[in-house]
């Protein structure tokens, strides 16, 4: 039936009827949307210490250029201005060839004395011990032969059969023999007694000074690596391969954004109301729409002479971005510094902002048109408790978990804390009673 009645209609009523269809199918469906459940707080009026705005840029909390421990010749750039490094990354590295040559040498020779210290402490051999025996006894032979000898001189000569040369040439060899008797059993006994602990130790100090004469080599080699001092990013480049650097020449600047510090000049007379701790608020240039709160962690005691203006510290975490960290240095930023003159404000929960869009906004509870809704107990559910008004607001000082906003709301007013993330102006509210994360009673 349809298709026969649209297919007499003329084709331009057809489209009309579909475009006043389609017209009103959203407000279909946000009728027949159920109420979003949201908790809810009432706007405080109280007098607070409303905040002034100050400019300034954003820097990083550490910033540094790093120079070259020793001269050399660059042989390797190993980054380029926007990477990100950790700490011990290269940077860069000179040339090391003659030194790795040294080094070479040095753990050769660390090796010969570790296996003299290894043949001293392992102690003397029993083969070596049987040779020095046999070294004693043969000694110890000929002892008795050449005594032998001297005794049949001495007869022959007392009996005027032998002339006083041949009995001191007697004399001589049994001398000789004995001692070297003498000497073949010390050697014997050194043998079996094994290496003197002093030998041993000298042994191991040796081999320790050739450890420390490796690392330092190793630390020579070592410092041809220039590493970043911490984690960042390299914003200039301060050599190139094949360039010649002297001990100290800048090599790469790195620069860390996990967090960072905006600096602005806050004048003489607001300047005793700026307490170290005290809550920011901090706005971007280049990212409309999101606010950071901070702390103030320095207070510069000394002005610039012309303008009369202390430097005022905040810092925040960096929070990640698409490309890295998510604000970079010499950002534009507005600091908002509770430094004003006391007033009476509205608050509401910092929960209650909703951040993100082009100006920040509340979600705020308003009464539902002509009484709109389903009666309680109905089966289409109980009625709405209001519905969300959008309200546009400009944030001013914060204090503890509220802040002061300006714009179209009153103190009877209730806004939305809990649930706010997805409201749009119109949607019904159901409001769930019971503690809120202010610790007020919605």
């Amino acid at each position: 039936m349809k298709q026969r009645l649209c297919g007499s209609l003329p084709p331009i009523l057809v489209l009309l009827l579909a475009a006043i269809v389609l017209g009103l199918a959203p407000d279909a469906a946000e009728a027949q949307m159920p109420p979003a459940r949201v908790r809810v707080a009432k706007v405080q009026q109280r007098e607070v210490t409303t905040g002034e705005t100050f400019v300034g840029s954003v820097e990083p909390v550490r910033t540094s250029t790093v120079g070259s421990l020793v001269e050399g010749r660059v042989v390797e750039m190993l980054v380029n201005e926007g990477d990100q490094v950790r700490q011990g990354d290269p940077l860069a590295k000179l040339r090391t060839t003659q030194l790795e040559i040294e080094l070479a040498g040095a753990q050769a020779e660390l090796e010969l004395r570790r296996q003299e210290l290894a043949e001293l402490e392992n102690g003397t051999r029993p083969e070596e011990i049987e040779q020095a025996r046999a070294r004693m006894m043969a000694a110890s032979a000929l002892m008795d032969y050449t005594a032998a000898q001297l005794r049949r001189s001495k007869s022959l000569y007392e009996r005027k059969a032998a002339s006083i040369d041949e009995l001191q040439e007697k004399e001589s060899a049994a001398m000789a023999a004995r001692q070297k008797y003498l000497e073949t059993k010390a050697a014997w006994e050194e043998a079996v007694a094994g290496p003197r602990k002093e030998q041993i130790a000298k042994a191991r100090a040796s081999v320790a000074v050739q450890q420390e004469s490796i690392r330092r080599l190793q630390d020579d080699i070592s410092e041809h690596t220039i590493a970043a001092p911490f984690d960042g990013h390299v914003t200039a480049e301060h050599t190139e391969v094949g360039q010649w650097i002297a001990k100290g020449d800048p090599v790469a600047e790195v620069m860390a954004l996990d967090a960072v510090e905006i600096e602005v000049a806050v004048l003489e007379s607001y300047l005793p109301k700026v307490q170290l701790g005290a809550s920011a608020r901090v706005s971007i240039g280049a990212l409309p729409g999101k606010v950071w709160e901070a702390p103030v962690v320095a207070i510069v005691p000394k002005a610039d002479v012309r303008s009369r203006n202390f430097p005022v510290k905040v810092r925040l975490e960096n929070p990640a971005g698409p490309n890295g960290a998510l604000l970079k240095s010499g950002m534009f930023a507005r600091v908002t510094l509770p430094v004003g003159d006391r007033q009476q404000a509205l608050l509401v929960p910092k929960d209650a902002v909703v951040l993100g869009g082009q100006t920040s906004v509340v979600y705020a509870v308003a009464p539902m048109p002509g009484g709109q809704g389903p009666p309680s107990g109905s089966p289409q559910g109980p009625a709405p408790d209001g519905m969300a008004r959008q309200v546009p607001v400009t944030l001013g000082a914060s204090v503890d978990d509220w802040v002061e906003v300006r714009g179209p709301l009153g103190p009877d007013d209730r806004v939305v804390t809990v649930g706010n993330e997805r409201l749009f102006p119109g949607r019904p509210l159901m409001v769930i009673h019971g503690a809120g994360p202010s610790g007020n009673d919605q």
